[in-house]
């Protein structure tokens, strides 16, 4: 296969802005046998968290984002001004690369909040064939002194842009799957 030209970003906005708007949001700009480029638009409305094993960069072209996550069982919150980019580590790293991670910690639960009229590029590795994603919800309830997961599910990752999709409709419409087994509160589906 040819090796594609470079794509003109700013010129690939103007031309296809539309395509990153909910409720998709995303399009994928290039998808290889190691990486998958994929340009992100605001706003977005998922209160899920995704795990995964591999390295997530995040770019802010035109915006400010914010990552949630949950490090050293507590949310934090990491915003990605406009112009940032921030490297979401994946599986365990060696001592010393890790120091330089140290706001978050291997196969960390992220949410990326995208606001009103953003623009970030995300890069992901294509996922190893015995890896594991998953998307997990967590009871935001103030009678919890630390994160509680109330729904984890799993799966192999081939095309985020079309797995994600029924695992979150599950979530939004099963109400048993949001109640929390601790409290006993239901999480709104959103």
């Amino acid at each position: 296969m040819p090796i594609r030209p470079p794509i003109n970003f700013p010129r690939w906005l103007d031309a296809n802005a539309q395509l990153l708007q909910p409720p998709v949001n995303n399009f994928c700009l290039y998808r290889e046998k190691d990486f998958t480029v994929m340009a992100v638009g605001g706003p977005n409305q998922r209160n899920d968290y995704h795990v995964n094993e591999t390295e997530e960069w995040f770019y802010q072209y035109k915006g400010a984002m914010l990552l949630k996550v949950v490090d050293e069982g507590e949310f934090k919150d990491i915003v990605i001004e406009e112009g940032a980019m921030f490297l979401l580590p994946g599986t365990d790293l060696p001592s010393v690369i890790s120091f330089f991670y140290s706001c978050v910690s291997a196969n960390t639960p992220h949410n990326p909040v995208r606001f009103a009229n953003t623009i970030g590029i995300v890069v992901e590795a294509v996922r190893p064939k015995d890896s594991e994603d998953a998307l997990q919800w967590y009871c935001r309830e103030p009678v919890h002194t630390e994160p509680v997961i109330i729904y984890k599910e799993t799966f192999h990752v081939n095309d985020l842009g079309t797995q994600l999709k029924p695992v979150i409709q599950r979530w939004m419409a099963d109400e048993e799957l949001r109640r929390c087994k601790e409290c006993g509160k239901v999480a709104p589906p959103k």
